[in-house]
């Protein structure tokens, strides 16, 4: 088997441009389903982030998320006028102010989730075999170790 250059195989390279275009597609297509519609991408995917946890500094969820602390103070602003978060004190720090869902705002994410779900369970119930299925989840167990340390 030929190897490019940089000595990496042909079939790694494949894999690799292959592996990160399917992966593209299904992420636009699941954030299609998800109900964003009164949300920007960037409100999206803080009221995701926490969704995973159970409260967060606007400084974490920058960092997280990668943007300026005065970029995330924007998008917490609008979450909070959707009336999707709500702000506390911390009671470690009184300086500081963490954010958690409102019951709306759980319910949101908990509902996108689940909408999500669904429609990939449907798809692969759809599109693919019992043994196409199966062959799915090994090569999940595969890709799972790309994301080991």
């Amino acid at each position: 088997m030929a190897t490019s250059p940089e000595g990496i195989s042909e079939s790694a390279v494949r894999a690799a441009r292959d592996l990160r275009v399917v992966f593209s597609r299904l992420r636009r297509r699941l954030r299609e389903i998800a109900d964003t519609q009164d949300l920007t991408p960037s409100q999206t995917s803080a009221l995701t982030v926490l969704g995973k946890s159970e409260d967060s500094s606007a400084s974490a969820l920058a960092a997280a998320e990668g943007v300026r602390p005065q970029s995330m103070a924007a998008t917490l602003a609008a979450l909070a006028q959707h009336g999707l978060i709500e702000r506390h004190p911390d009671p470690a720090d009184g300086r500081r102010q963490l954010v958690t869902l409102t019951a709306a705002g759980r319910e949101r994410v908990a509902d996108n989730r689940q909408a999500r779900e669904e429609w990939l369970a449907r798809a692969l119930q759809d599109r693919f075999t019992e043994g196409e299925r199966r062959r799915v989840i090994e090569a999940m167990t595969l890709l799972e170790r790309l994301t080991q340390p």
